[in-house]
């Protein structure tokens, strides 16, 4: 079974998690975890979330920031077989994975595809739209 925890400082998760669930009307097994809300340690909190996780699990952490304390509270969990941590999350990145079908587990250049489609979604505006091609008015 494929598993999504979504990880940050505070609140972000739990947005990520409710914007996922408007857009795919609740698809997958999407779990939100905002550390530092409570005094209980951040590691313990994660170990209850994965107290149920076993080793044929897929699970995928998307976390905040690189280097920052929820992503190195997960680290450790890299060496489990099928265990996934992807951080500087976005929306299309997790949409993409979430989303991902077929049989068996997910590659090592399925999660790096995704991550290059989500950083081309990384855009400036301003930028791309002055850079647009004027439309011919005499296409009209």
């Amino acid at each position: 079974m494929r598993k999504i925890m979504i990880a940050s400082h505070h609140k972000m998760a739990e947005g990520i998690k409710d914007t996922l669930n408007y857009i795919t009307g609740g698809q997958g097994n999407v779990h939100a975890f905002s550390a530092y809300l409570t005094n209980a340690p951040v590691q313990e909190e994660i170990e209850a979330l994965l107290k149920d996780t076993k080793d044929e699990d897929e699970v995928l952490v998307f976390t905040d920031l690189l280097g920052g304390s929820v992503n190195q509270a997960f680290f450790p969990y890299t060496s489990r077989p099928h265990f996934h941590v992807i951080t500087g999350m976005n929306l299309p990145v997790i949409l993409s994975l979430l989303l991902e079908s077929g049989d068996g587990y997910l590659t090592a250049e399925q999660i790096q595809s995704a991550l290059q489609d989500a950083k081309e979604q990384l855009v400036y505006v301003n930028d791309y739209v002055a850079n647009l091609p004027e439309e011919d008015e005499d296409d009209e």
